[in-house]
């Protein structure tokens, strides 16, 4: 596996550091770059090639939604996480649609951070637990207008609950005894009767229109 370069923009130059000298510890981690808020982060973007961005939402200049929608118009293949706090709830639907693979809380375990990395540069999505549940209740709180109904096989069912729960094709295939291959197309078939963008608003979808349990 070749190693992962990693950008963090964030406004709190302890916390960039902080978290720099732990990624920089790990063997698959190569080079970590700072960004201070969302006007930097854009211009670094022009020059550096970062395998993954870790955003976090509110910062001055330019936020970390804006700054995701601008950056995945230029490098649409661009993987971004959002770092967050539990006060940003009301932000979570704005970053899912803005284009991010996950979210990954502040506070929560290194080891964690490692985990959610590692998911999302190999094409995954990844929801801290406490923000999926939060995400549940807060869509279960709000009157769901009907939409015409998504028909899926019970295999795509099957396949879009183990996406729910953060399982790469790779493990979905395992636990499935089914070929990589054959997920991968249920995957993008979801995506497109869904007419999500990637994995995480997925997710969101499949938990704002009770597609299923979690």
């Amino acid at each position: 596996m070749e190693k992962l370069n990693i950008l963090i923009v964030d406004d709190h130059k302890l916390f960039r550091e902080g978290l720099k000298l732990l990624l920089i510890n790990l063997e698959e981690i190569g080079e970590v770059w700072e960004a201070s808020d969302g006007e930097v982060f854009l211009q670094m973007i022009r020059t550096c090639n970062p395998d993954l961005v870790l955003m976090d939402i509110e910062m001055p200049k330019v936020n970390g939604i804006d700054a995701t929608i601008r950056a995945l118009e230029l490098y649409p293949d661009l993987k971004i996480m959002a770092l967050s706090m539990f006060s940003d709830e009301e932000y979570f639907q704005r970053m899912v649609d803005a284009g991010v693979c996950g979210f990954l809380l502040k506070n929560s375990e290194f080891s964690e951070v490692r985990k959610a990395i590692l998911n999302v540069v190999q094409g995954n999505n990844y929801f801290t637990e406490e923000i999926l549940y939060k995400l549940v209740n807060r869509f279960k709180a709000r009157v769901i207008l009907p939409e015409p109904p998504v028909v899926l096989s019970d295999r795509e069912q099957e396949i879009l609950l183990l996406i729910c729960k953060g399982l790469s094709n790779q493990e979905i295939a395992d636990q499935l005894f089914i070929s990589k291959r054959t997920v991968d197309h249920h995957r993008a078939s979801l995506l497109t009767k869904t007419n999500t963008r990637n994995a995480a608003s997925l997710v969101i979808y499949a938990i704002k229109h009770k597609m299923i349990e979690v």
